[in-house]
């Protein structure tokens, strides 16, 4: 019963954290991001093992986040720049596969987040801290 209770203590922290991260990816980017690092660097320390769990995997979630849509860029310009035969192949294939992919990683991690469970990201996530066990 005390490892249940002391996983839902951070239950609020781990819902605004998966909220935060979508609101990056869908609603406001960069400002999304910009409040989950300020909440990650407020609460890094003494966050309980739940929202420890939730705010990394975010942080780690939207750093890729950026990585991916830096390379789309990439790929772009490299293979023509904006005006070029290849611009929507690659975005739409982006928005498929990697933007879609991280949105249901956030929808499900915001599922984990309001039922007071622990989760990693698939293929993205950091390990789950001490106290976590199998999310």
């Amino acid at each position: 019963m005390q490892r249940s209770a002391e996983l839902t203590e951070g239950a609020g922290t781990a819902v605004t954290a998966e909220s935060l991260y979508l609101v990056n990816l869908l609603l406001a980017p960069g400002l999304g991001f910009l409040l989950l690092v300020w909440m990650w660097w407020r609460s890094r320390d003494q966050a309980p093992p739940l929202a420890a769990s939730h705010l990394s995997q975010t942080i780690s979630g939207s750093i890729w986040a950026g990585i991916l849509l830096v390379v789309a860029n990439a790929l772009i310009l490299l293979l023509g720049g904006y005006r070029g035969p290849h611009v929507w192949v690659v975005v739409i294939t982006y928005f498929t596969f990697c933007h879609s992919m991280l949105v249901m990683f956030g929808a499900y991690g915001l599922s984990k987040a309001m039922a007071g469970q622990c989760w990693r990201y698939p293929l993205i996530g950091r390990p789950l801290p001490a106290g976590c066990g199998e999310g």
